[in-house]
């Protein structure tokens, strides 16, 4: 007699078809690729994406679907009230609750409450800060995050909860700002996708004192474009630097645009929109490097598909992705010094065809690797079968 399915609750923002929001769609839809044979998975998220007005086409709302190796719960925005979020908890079976954000008011905050009140059923429950908790992060809003914080402490909000961290970096920036009991931070990190991205293969010839950027992200602050534009200014030669994302804070994007009209001639700069999931490989590796000095990311998705696709990347020191000149792979530099950054550029740019080949090569082996590592899917299911915190 076999034993039964641990069924998980999966609670966030912005789930598939949607793909504005980055990350934690990913991280999921990952998971679940990976563990959905194990585990039974129901997952609770908007019925629209990042900035949408209307919802997903194709979709029932305020009901429970199948997608894929899951279920699937798309909230209309009536469904997201304190109560209609209670009614949902309690009246979905599930084993293990499991959040994907410290902050999100619908899907972190009221879920926390709602079991801190008593209100749902107590069952063991895990919180994914999906690198919200790291400096870069923090340092954006930080006063209205702190105060939270501040509260979620005093009425011992989590209580009794796992936190889930994708990297030993993450479990370091959360047991300094939550102050957990270290038994309650679990390292289990974040799943690439399947082998796809690595059967891309590159078309574009590097040609030396020629340099194609690709930038793509979600256009806010924590992303830091404004920085990617201010190093670019200082750079030698001919650069093409594509811009891909959905804009999700105009007047930063407003800044950007200042700061692009500025550029030198030497700098052409395109906005080309948000890509769906499905376009992302076969877009990085139209490119030379992936350029993203972002502020934070506790696993950066977008990251493993440039090297699965051929395409080193000059990334911040802000993600998991760590030593990476040594690798061969490209840079992850301090934020504090551009300099390091626009030498990194101009490196590259005067770089021939043959030594961007080779570390072409390195990217999408090192990347290949990752999808390949049985370690990392093995923590996630021993964070999903134990039963700490409950």
């Amino acid at each position: 007699m076999g034993t039964e399915k641990r069924t998980i609750l999966v609670l966030l923002d912005y789930y598939l078809p949607g793909f504005k929001a980055g990350g934690p769609a990913r991280s999921i839809a990952n998971l679940i690729h990976h563990l959905g044979d194990q585990f039974n998975f129901k997952i609770v998220s908007r019925d629209r994406d990042l900035g949408d007005e209307r919802p997903y086409s194709d979709i029932k709302t305020d009901a429970w679907q199948s997608l894929g190796k899951c279920e699937v719960y798309y909230c209309s925005p009536q469904a997201l009230a304190f109560l209609a979020v209670r009614e949902i908890i309690a009246s979905t079976k599930h084993d293990v609750l499991y959040l994907n954000s410290c902050f999100s008011p619908a899907f972190a905050l009221k879920p926390l409450l709602l079991r801190r009140l008593g209100f749902i059923p107590k069952k063991r429950l895990i919180l994914a800060p999906r690198g919200e908790l790291s400096k870069g992060a923090l340092a954006l809003k930080t006063l209205k995050k702190r105060a939270y914080l501040l509260f979620a402490r005093a009425i011992q909000l989590y209580r009794g909860v796992t936190w889930q961290a994708s990297s030993a970096y993450e479990k370091h920036d959360i047991l300094r700002i939550v102050m957990p009991h270290p038994k309650f931070v679990i390292v289990a990190p974040d799943l690439p996708g399947s082998a796809s991205p690595g059967k891309v293969s590159r078309k574009r010839k590097k040609a030396r004192g020629h340099l194609k950027l690709a930038f793509l992200s979600r256009i806010s602050p924590k992303k830091n474009l404004v920085g990617a534009l201010r190093m670019l200014a200082g750079v030698r030669g001919e650069v093409k630097f594509n811009i891909y994302g959905p804009i999700e804070d105009k007047k930063y994007w407003d800044e950007c645009k200042k700061i692009i009209a500025s550029l030198p001639a030497n700098i052409e700069v395109r906005y080309l929109g948000a890509i769906a999931n499905e376009q992302v490989a076969e877009v990085l590796a139209e490119h030379d490097l992936f350029f993203f000095p972002t502020h934070g990311e506790n696993f950066g998705h977008v990251i493993w598909e440039a090297f699965a696709s051929g395409c080193p990347v000059l990334i911040s020191d802000q993600t998991p992705w760590q030593d990476l000149k040594e690798k061969g792979v490209g840079w992850n530099l301090p934020l504090n010094r551009p300099d390091l950054f626009e030498g990194a550029l101009q490196e590259y740019l005067e770089m021939d065809e043959a030594s961007h080949k080779m570390f072409s090569e390195r990217a999408q082996i090192f990347g290949r690797a990752k999808i390949l590592d049985q370690v990392v899917v093995e923590q996630n299911q021993q964070l999903f079968s134990g039963d700490a915190g409950v």
